[in-house]
């Protein structure tokens, strides 16, 4: 099973603020995530996560607390992603800042682009192809963004053709992500 997760921020004390998390700590919000993940995803599952897993990498605690999180994780950097610590890196099966997948439920395959950030343009996005990103949180950004896919729309710009493009923020403090890691199914279902 694949897994999306995006913004998670471990050890961030300003994204409770930020995003007006439910936790009362940094502790309390990193147990709750990692309580979270390891309840959901089996060590068989790929979970592909869209940057900001943490605030910078070169912390002990850090590199502990990832290397308990099931799964292969595949790492998608965003603005607050630091890998330079090899040990940190090395617990990712892969780190790339764009991505390209496919994946699928009900009978249906669907392309995928997976990137930290919302992309004006991307690959076959007229044509089906799903946008997965996150960093603009639950702000103006991301409503913005939203409202700019549509306006496209409405005014038949050239990489758009028949379909509405679909792009969908896995920001963790989503209501429908929940601090949970989801599978694609999720997001397509309670996501848009």
């Amino acid at each position: 099973m694949n897994y999306y997760i995006s913004d998670l921020h471990l050890f961030h004390a300003n994204s409770i603020s930020f995003d007006k998390r439910p936790f009362l700590s940094v502790e309390d919000m990193n147990h709750v995530i990692r309580f979270n993940w390891n309840e959901r995803v089996n060590n068989g599952d790929t979970v592909y996560i869209l940057g900001d897993l943490s605030y910078r990498g070169k912390n002990e605690d850090l590199i502990a607390l990832v290397s308990t999180l099931k799964g292969k994780k595949v790492l998608v950097k965003g603005n607050h992603d630091d890998v330079s610590d090899y040990r940190y890196a090395q617990l990712f099966e892969e780190i790339c800042d764009y991505k390209e997948v496919h994946d699928g439920f009900g009978g249906n395959s669907y392309s995928l682009v997976l990137c930290h950030y919302p992309i004006f343009s991307w690959k076959n996005m007229g044509r089906g192809a799903v946008l997965l990103y996150g960093h603009t949180h639950d702000g103006p950004e991301d409503s913005f963004f939203q409202r700019t896919l549509q306006d496209m729309t409405k005014n038949e710009c050239r990489h758009i053709h028949q379909t509405m493009p679909v792009a969908i923020n896995v920001g963790c403090m989503k209501l429908y992500m929940d601090y949970i890691p989801r599978n694609l199914q999720e997001i397509m279902t309670y996501g848009r």
